[in-house]
């Protein structure tokens, strides 16, 4: 039988939804119907695929700019990332996954399908989660209401995060809790194929997540973080991602791989990432490392003795001033045709342990020393980075650069497996700016060179996206209600 995807768009003004009929595996399939479907005529489960795909791209969308921001990599020959209005982020957000999610909810709360409706539930928090922290203030409790409220107003950050916890706690209660429905999540979920145990550790650890967020403003202790990581993810097996295949190609193969191979603009590899793999940063000591297993993984050097990332704005040299070596590898982690977008994983819970843990001991951005906790779970967070990726790291584990013992840890040890780990992550951006893009935390982090000295926001760190101008010119009053300039730190900063 003929499987086909039908995509129907959404935007706050008209009903239209991005839909998947028959199973998940051919959520990419699609043919443009000459109607558009209407919610009645779809199920849940046709909505899903879609949603799932969306929420994934989103993130990617937003990390085009934000990987630059941390400089996990550089335009093409080392160029840096300006301001930006991460408008593919928004379509998703607001055209592709919130209403849609609106008509599961809908169909679920119809139906008492409650594990269905808080999937939706975590889906909804996941897309405010990057929303409300790519541009602070966004619409949400006026948002998809279409010819009834075309303006929405903006909920204040703090809002969203009041809504972000309510929705996972929501779910959280829903999945620990009975289905008598009868109605499953099948081979739509593109996640975890319909199982609402994994989907209930993902609540948790994502909760753990945000609440991270809101440990430096005060308003979260380190110790809530630690009690609800506990019921987070318990393996690799529960990673957040979604692997594409040799019809439906990763986006990174196609924006980095393809298009450097037919000639066409790509990005670098910088090198904020590489000096903290390749020895120069972090100096190895045992004599039988001379990389960290994974940069091979991320990047090449063409072949070369040396590994030299771009500094970011540097014209194309490298930090001692010659010429940069670091691409994007081909057949790489996440440079393959099938590899997967991840949006969180095993090894990122445990970093998240590891720092909260560091912090509830008292621990700051220069202390030294912490518990036997804090310490446990950073390597546990560096083991499971290896399995992941799929290396042999006993060398690396064992090299004294790392092996630091709870005497020796530092928040920059936690901090640098994080980043490694979380490569090519928009979650990156959260933690630069959680620390104020400390070199303290993150070990060797200068900001970007610039060509124009006189050019706007020089020697200032980006913080936060501009509204799309799309947005502006269709919902202009709050839009400016609530615009501040790039550079500005959002409300959890």
């Amino acid at each position: 039988m003929m499987k086909k995807t039908i995509i129907i768009k959404i935007f706050l003004v008209a009903v239209l939804t991005a839909a998947v009929t028959a199973c998940g595996e051919d959520y990419f399939d699609v043919n443009t119907p000459s109607s558009t479907a209407q919610p009645e005529q779809l199920r849940m489960n046709d909505l899903l695929a879609p949603v799932i795909h969306s929420t994934l791209e989103g993130q990617r969308s937003a990390e085009l700019t934000f990987g630059n921001y941390t400089q996990n990599f550089v335009s093409q020959g080392g160029g840096a990332a300006g301001e930006t209005e991460s408008g593919s982020l928004w379509n998703q957000v607001y055209l592709f996954v919130l209403p849609n999610i609106k008509v599961i909810k809908e169909k679920a709360s119809k139906e008492g399908a409650t594990h269905f409706n808080a999937v939706a539930d975590i889906l909804t928090a996941i897309n405010l989660g990057i929303a409300t922290d790519t541009w602070d203030n966004i619409p949400y409790s006026q948002a998809s209401q279409g010819q009834e409220n075309l303006f929405p107003a903006f909920d204040t950050q703090e809002q969203i995060y009041n809504q972000i916890f309510s929705l996972l706690d929501d779910a959280i209660a829903a999945l620990g809790g009975d289905d008598n429905s009868g109605i499953s999540l099948g081979n739509a979920d593109l996640i975890y194929d319909g199982d609402t145990d994994q989907w209930l550790r993902a609540a948790y650890t994502l909760k753990a997540r945000y609440q991270l967020h809101l440990v430096n403003k005060g308003l979260v202790s380190p110790n809530d973080v630690l009690t609800t990581i506990a019921s987070g993810f318990s393996s690799n097996d529960d990673d957040f991602q979604m692997f594409y295949d040799d019809k439906n190609i990763n986006p990174w193969y196609s924006s980095e791989i393809l298009a450097r191979n037919t000639g066409n603009f790509h990005r670098d590899i910088a090198s904020q990432l590489v000096s903290s793999m390749n020895g120069d940063y972090y100096p190895f000591e045992s004599g039988l490392l001379t990389i960290d297993p994974r940069l091979t993984l991320f990047a090449s050097n063409g072949g070369d003795a040396e590994w030299k990332g771009f500094v970011s704005g540097g014209g194309g040299l490298a930090p001692d001033d010659t010429d940069a070596n670091t691409t994007f590898v081909e057949n790489g982690y996440y440079t393959s045709i099938n590899s997967p977008l991840v949006l969180i994983t095993y090894a990122e819970a445990m970093f998240i342990k590891a720092e909260a843990a560091f912090l509830a001991n008292g621990g700051n951005e220069t202390s030294v020393g912490s518990t036997n906790e804090a310490y446990t779970a950073y390597v546990e967070g560096i083991n499971a980075s290896m399995g992941k990726y799929d290396v042999n790291g006993a060398d690396y584990l064992a090299d004294g650069i790392v092996a630091v013992g709870e005497a020796g840890l530092m928040l920059h040890h936690i901090m640098k497996e994080k980043y490694i780990n979380n490569f090519l992550n928009p979650e990156t951006f959260v933690d630069f700016r959680r620390y104020d893009f400390s070199d303290e935390v993150f070990k060797g982090l200068e900001i970007r060179k610039e060509e124009d000295a006189e050019g706007d926001y020089v020697g200032q760190w980006f913080r936060r996206a501009n509204y799309p101008s799309s947005e502006l010119n269709r919902n202009r009053a709050n839009v400016e209600a609530n615009q501040k300039l790039p550079v500005d730190p959002v409300w959890w900063e």
